[in-house]
């Protein structure tokens, strides 16, 4: 199957709130939004970049130049299969978050084609996947503890508060003493060093079902090494770009929980290949998010059909972050669950008006 057109868009939606990391805040999602065209469907792919190089060295500007550049003409020239269109692209080194924008674009397509939902494609087990909620660094304890108590009232199956140097050890006691029962997890977003060791050991008495990511994103036997210090299970997110790292940090020790995210990776097959070796090692794995709107959401839904994903992940309701998402029907958690969308391909429907709405600039490709 051909493709007859590729658009590459880029949308500003505003954040309900700011969302604040270990990296910085932001109350805008700016992001890049593929359509894959071929006759009269369409299959719809979101890059995950951020404006500066701080979660991965990619960014908006530097994936918008490689999709219009390299990746799109590759898909123009060579037709819509996806698993064809990753081994076409394999000789560009890195660049997952744009090659996973278009790739997930036409996966999409492929399914609607077929008519069937992505999941029944990929080997789904589930039609609703546990959900927690990424919590962000806040101003004051006493506003963490507010959201945090929303949120378990709202039935969030996990609670993951971000910490950073200076912002931790209290800041989790004081959760855990108010929320001694609730599935608790911290996100370091990489802040830490192996000097902070005993600062992260000190997070072992607060019953934890894991730290994410607390060293640098490629240090493996870092995280081996603080692995066999805490009793707290580590969490890779950042480190894990591939079934290799997978693999590696299954064989030294350095993870027993990983974060998949489409984007981070490079797409829904490397996505499911990393599952695969997690499946095969024993780690249970989970699925990450990245303020996507609905595009983004809906796969990531469809990916953490998968029977390993065993975690509750971060694919929230959409109304958590935006007044209106860009797809129907909404994408919204019933006590901690999120359906999974019946639809074929990703299971929503594009809103045209919407994302015209948010759209600041375009451009169409053609064979």
């Amino acid at each position: 199957m051909h493709l007859r057109r590729v658009v590459l868009r880029r949308l500003e939606m505003p954040l309900k709130f700011r969302f604040r990391t270990s990296f910085g805040e932001t109350s805008v999602k700016r992001f890049l939004l593929v359509e894959a065209q071929s006759d009269d469907l369409s299959g719809w792919g979101e890059c995950v970049a951020e404006e500066e190089p701080l979660y991965s060295e990619e960014t908006n500007e530097g994936a918008r130049h490689v999709l219009g550049a390299l990746l799109i003409p590759a898909a123009l020239s060579g037709g819509s299969d996806p698993e064809e269109f990753e081994r076409r692209v394999g000789p560009i080194r890195g660049n997952r978050m744009a090659k996973a924008a278009l790739e997930t674009a036409l996966w999409d397509l492929a399914a609607r084609r077929a008519g069937v939902p992505l999941s029944a494609w990929i080997g789904g087990v589930r039609d609703r996947v546990a959900v927690g909620v990424s919590l962000g660094l806040q101003p004051t304890t006493g506003e963490l503890l507010e959201l945090v108590e929303r949120h378990v009232t709202d039935g969030y199956r996990r609670i993951k508060i971000k910490i950073a140097p200076g912002r931790d050890v209290a800041l989790v006691s004081a959760v855990r003493e108010r929320f001694p029962a609730i599935e608790l997890t911290v996100d370091a977003n990489a802040a830490y060093r192996p000097a902070d060791t005993d600062v992260l050991a000190a997070l072992d008495g607060f019953g934890l079902d894991y730290i994410e990511q607390p060293l640098g994103h490629e240090d493996l036997w870092g995280h081996a090494a603080l692995a066999r210090r805490l009793r707290t299970p580590i969490c890779l997110d950042e480190s894990i770009r591939s079934p290799a790292d997978a693999a590696v940090a299954a064989e030294i020790g350095a993870a027993r929980v990983v974060n998949i995210k489409i984007g981070r990776v490079g797409g829904l097959a490397e996505a499911r290949r990393i599952h695969d070796v997690c499946a095969g090692a024993g780690i249970p794995v989970w699925c990450g998010g990245m303020l996507e709107s609905g595009v983004g959401r809906a796969m990531n839904i469809q990916l953490a059909t998968l029977p390993n994903f065993t975690r509750p992940g971060d694919t929230s309701s959409a109304s958590r972050y935006f007044d209106e998402d860009i797809v129907d029907p909404p994408l919204e958690a019933v006590r901690g669950e999120m359906p999974v969308p019946g639809g074929a391909g990703i299971g929503v429907e594009v809103r045209r008006d919407r994302v015209q709405q948010y759209t600041i600039s375009s451009e169409e490709f053609t064979p």
